[in-house]
């Protein structure tokens, strides 16, 4: 018999959407295990990833725009040549530095909890902000695309790693792409492309699917 899920919870409750999603990617509590071991390995090589993220999204003016665009942390700069080099040079070492911060925390978190859940949602709601100006709200395409670029760098890491033995390479590059799928997921949710907007709030959570990787 199918399990039954609940879609207005899918909708409302961040935990509920994770509990489904991580039991349909059979995302368990081993490929946290497996993020985990990756931190000592990855974690030298994060400024070299980076610092690569950044030349693909400078190599093309549609996302290269969204880094010439005073964000609300930098608009009380003057405005001229020099100082508008200056903020944009600011604001694209702030991004890479809460690139890095992100990254770092998705191999050392071990618990899974709703304060965690809380923080993968706010990485998709910071970009997807229906709030913020059109200008500043960066198109979809272009988070699937770096999620993809961004997911493809690590892997290619983690397959180039000479002293890491073939099975626990296997178990990293799963692991690895699961996380995205799921990050990937908190994103859309931001981006309208639930039926949220269909469905009215619903504050009685339904019973969750239950989760071995809390």
């Amino acid at each position: 018999m199918a399990e039954h899920i609940d879609r207005t919870g899918l909708m409302n409750s961040l935990r509920y959407n994770f509990d489904y999603i991580a039991k349909f990617l059979n995302f368990t509590k081993e490929d946290i295990n497996a993020l985990n071991l990756l931190a000592p390995i990855l974690f030298p090589q994060i400024p070299s990833i980076v610092e690569t993220v950044y030349k693909k999204l400078y190599s093309f003016d549609i996302t290269k725009q969204y880094f010439v665009l005073r964000n609300d942390n930098f608009e009380n700069f003057s405005i001229n040549n020099d100082a508008d080099h200056a903020v944009i040079s600011a604001q694209t070492d702030f991004r890479k530095d809460m690139l890095t911060i992100y990254l770092k925390r998705i191999l050392i978190q071990t618990e899974w909890n709703d304060a965690f859940l809380q923080y993968l949602s706010h990485v998709g709601e910071l970009h997807g902000n229906n709030k913020n100006p059109p200008e500043v709200n960066v198109q979809y395409i272009h988070i699937n695309a770096l999620l993809g670029y961004l997911e493809n760098l690590i892997l290619q890491t983690i397959w180039n790693i000479e002293n890491m033995d073939t099975n626990k390479k296997r178990l990293s590059i799963r692991a690895v792409n699961k996380f995205f799928w799921i990050q990937n997921n908190f994103f859309t949710m931001h981006y309208g492309l639930l039926l949220s907007k269909t469905l009215h709030v619903n504050d009685t959570i339904p019973k969750k699917p239950k989760n071995v990787s809390k």
